[in-house]
């Protein structure tokens, strides 16, 4: 310690007394000479004490759950240009299994003093976390964001693709084309995305084919948003006479595809499968994959639009900013059973 106190005070060109008051955060050293001290650390490599950092206009957190789901990189990657044109810096925190939580990211971030936080697919997604984290948040002067996932106990900014009228397109697509036994996939029920999945299935299928909530249950898959998950809830499904599936994600099904095949079934011949998010270059599998397009560009501007709006001392509504998505049609929806034309 001793030598290091005399390696910043020579560059810093001050006591190794005045160093130690600096580090200690004592009274009784001039602005200048403190600066200097400070300086002198970064110069040398030395980590400044976390008292003594200043909050960074610069740095604004981006926290996503992982980066194994094509959609997330590229939210990232939106948002991350949107800022970088704004003149912030992004920084990157990614959940893994077994890594970080979503609450350690986020005191690592206000740590390291970011001047705002944008959350994709957090805990505000979850309809069964505990949501005083946010207001924890709020308390310390950090403005944020959250995407994906909306809670009326949160006053915060959301924005959201609408998930409701996504299924309905879907459901409504593959009802044109003559499918009437047509199935779910989605993720867990206690995510808000999953329930407002299903609301919008259950209203299509009720517009569309006139069926009872009872009656569309049991056409409801829930599994994990894997291509593993999809391929379990696509098997259940085809096993329930479904010739039409309709996933959460397109990495569900990409898995609903591999499902169908396992069994000997043609994609789409004998199964239509439609997607969610339009990843990238999901328009290259075989079959180009039908899917529900995640208008990420506009959701990811608008998020960084609202988070520096409130940097800037502007505060945003404390409400929900929807997206309306897009039915992207390819090779991976056809028509349905005895709706073949003849040549």
């Amino acid at each position: 310690m001793t030598a290091r106190l005399a390696d910043i005070a020579a560059q810093a060109g001050v006591s190794e007394a005045t160093v130690s008051r600096v580090l200690n955060g004592k009274p009784g050293v001039a602005a200048g000479t403190r600066e200097s001290v400070l300086a002198a650390l970064d110069v040398l490599g030395y980590e400044r004490p976390v008292r003594l950092r200043q909050r960074s206009a610069g740095l604004v957190g981006l926290i996503t759950p992982e980066l194994d789901n094509p959609i997330f990189p590229a939210l990232a990657q939106v948002i991350g240009q949107a800022l970088t044109r704004q003149g912030y810096t992004p920084v990157l925190a990614t959940q893994t299994p077994g890594g970080s939580t979503e609450d350690e990211l986020t005191e690592m971030l206000v740590d390291r003093g970011v001047s705002g936080i944008i959350f994709v697919s957090g805990l505000h997604a979850d309809t069964t976390a505990d949501m005083t984290r946010y207001d924890q948040l709020r308390g310390q002067g950090v403005p944020y964001v959250l995407i994906n996932g909306f809670s009326d106990k949160v006053r915060a900014p959301f924005v959201s693709p609408d998930d409701r009228a996504a299924m309905q397109l879907a459901v409504t697509h593959l009802t044109a084309l003559g499918h009437t036994r047509i199935g779910l996939a989605v993720g867990p029920k206690r995510f808000v995305p999953v329930l407002r999945k299903i609301e919008g299935f259950r209203l299509g299928m009720k517009e569309r084919l006139g069926l009872g909530e009872a009656e569309t249950e049991e056409l409801i898959q829930h599994s994990l948003y894997t291509l593993e998950g999809g391929q379990a809830a696509a098997s259940a499904l085809v096993a329930r006479g479904c010739t039409a599936i309709v996933c959460a994600s397109d990495m569900m099904a990409l898995g609903a595809i591999r499902a169908a095949r396992q069994q000997g079934l043609r994609v789409p011949q004998d199964v239509s499968v439609v997607g969610f998010d339009d990843s990238p270059l999901i328009a290259f599998t075989d079959p180009p994959l039908t899917t529900i397009r995640q208008p990420v560009q506009a959701m990811g501007q608008a998020a960084v639009r609202t988070l520096l709006e409130e940097i800037g001392g502007t505060p945003a509504p404390h409400s929900e900013f929807v997206f309306l998505p897009e039915l992207v049609v390819r090779g991976s929806t056809a028509s349905g059973p005895g709706q073949r034309r003849r040549p």
